[in-house]
């Protein structure tokens, strides 16, 4: 015969003593702790707004979470003091859950505001985490929690030698959301440190802290399933069939986190690059696990799977150095003087503020390409060490300046032309026969 919960409703109880003076002591206790909660808000101030006591995060949290957790410490103890004088403290037991909740549902929204990125559907898992934690309270304050319970703990079903219970799959859902966020926040702490470290290599960094989020993530999973009696032996069966899985239908996504490993360690694709690879051209902006996002000059994004930029050439065009060539073809008619054509050429690329004229091995040259039907062709070759910001705007600069330096020498652009000489057949007059 099932065992007969009893019905404790907190609330009942406070209303049973509302008319007595032991309610007037709890309220007592109550604004003492919060002005205790309060005072030691107002001391850790000015370490909350020092950038070099703690982390950041570490103090957005605290600023959140303060005050209620401090009354909450503060309302244990004066719980358990006014528990020597006084014959009940229901009011003090309802105040415990509530600011407990309170807390939780502070640090849950706020652990996955750092966590995740700020989006759309972070707001439903905000009010989902909100709703079940307040959910919780009111279950327990009005006695029904113990019965939710027992109810939960009868659905079970056996498997081999282990018995599932509704409540054992809720817990354990539970409990691996909760490690999954906590294990999420410390593999961001570790970030934002990472990347505070100037003086190591960005792919590095970036390496070591997608590491540190996969290592805590599996941590996290491994030491909340024996937390809620769940053996890991149980899980041989799944992960044999998780490698099935990954040897047949998730090879590709497989090979693109290896890849996005590979690519951060090795460094030969570095964030801030200019590459060309599957006929696709721009600047890497991020290295994911799955794929790398490149962003063209005109700002489209393109997303390239990490397994393409192991198994297909990459031309990198800043690897080594940033330096950038950029070719303008010109030409000129029979008639100019080529030398005064090659000087204004010059003069025009070193007013560019854009070009390099600091190394002598990447300075602006004017190169004869050949002599074409309508004129002499030439090329200025200049490099640069800004291809991100653009390169049309580089050479509209560059043709404005050749252009009005030409039109002040009176120096022609030929432009596509035939000459016909007719000669008179000795058959043939003029007059008509």
């Amino acid at each position: 015969m099932p065992q007969t919960i009893p019905f404790d409703n907190l609330l009942t109880r406070l209303i049973d003593e509302s008319q007595d003076v032991v309610l007037l002591w709890q309220l007592g206790v109550l604004v003492a702790c919060a002005l205790v909660a309060w005072g030691a808000m107002r001391l850790a101030k000015p370490y909350l707004d020092n950038p070099e006591s703690i982390w950041s995060a570490g103090r957005a949290g605290v600023r959140r979470v303060g005050f209620p957790l401090f009354m909450l410490l503060a309302l244990l103890i004066g719980r358990d003091v006014a528990g020597l004088w006084l014959k009940s403290a229901h009011l003090l037991n309802l105040a415990v859950p509530l600011l407990l909740s309170l807390v939780g549902v502070r640090l849950v929204i706020y652990a996955l505001r750092y966590v995740f990125e700020p989006r759309a559907s972070l707001r439903l898992w905000e009010r989902s985490f909100a709703w079940l934690i307040w959910g919780a309270f009111a279950l327990h304050i009005t006695g029904l929690l113990p019965r939710i319970h027992s109810a939960m703990e009868g659905l079970a079903f056996q498997s081999g030698t282990y018995r599932f219970s509704l409540l054992t799959l809720f817990q354990a859902g539970l409990v691996i959301m909760g490690a999954i966020v906590v294990a999420l926040t410390l593999a961001r702490l570790i970030e934002s440190r990472l990347m505070s470290i100037t003086q190591m290599n960005l792919s590095l960094r970036m390496a070591l802290s997608k590491a540190s989020r996969t290592v805590f993530l599996i941590l996290g999973v491994l030491v909340a399933l024996p937390a809620v009696g769940i053996d890991l032996t149980v899980l041989s069966v799944f992960g044999g069939a998780v490698g099935v899985g990954i040897g047949f239908g998730l090879q590709k996504v497989a090979s693109n986190y290896i890849s996005g490993f590979i690519i951060l360690l090795d460094r030969s694709v570095r964030i801030g690059d200019l590459i060309t690879v599957d006929n696709q051209y721009g600047k890497v902006s991020q290295i994911n696990t799955r794929y790398t996002l490149l962003i063209a000059l005109d700002g489209t994004e393109t997303i390239v799977p990490n397994e393409s930029l192991i198994t297909h050439t990459v031309v990198n065009h800043s690897l080594s150095k940033p330096n950038v060539r950029v070719a303008l073809p010109i030409q000129v008619s029979y008639a100019s003087n080529l030398k005064q054509v090659e000087a204004l050429m010059l003069e025009a690329a070193h007013e560019e503020g854009r070009v390099i004229h600091d190394d002598p091995d990447y300075l602006p040259k004017v190169l004869l390409r050949e002599f074409a039907d309508n004129g002499v062709s030439f090329e200025l070759a200049v490099w640069i060490r800004d291809a991100g910001e653009g390169m049309n705007n580089l050479r509209s600069n560059l043709n404005w300046g050749i252009w009005r330096r030409f039109q002040e020498a009176s120096i022609e652009i030929p432009f596509p032309q035939r000459v016909v000489h007719w000669a008179p057949s000795a058959n043939l007059t003029l007059d008509n026969p």
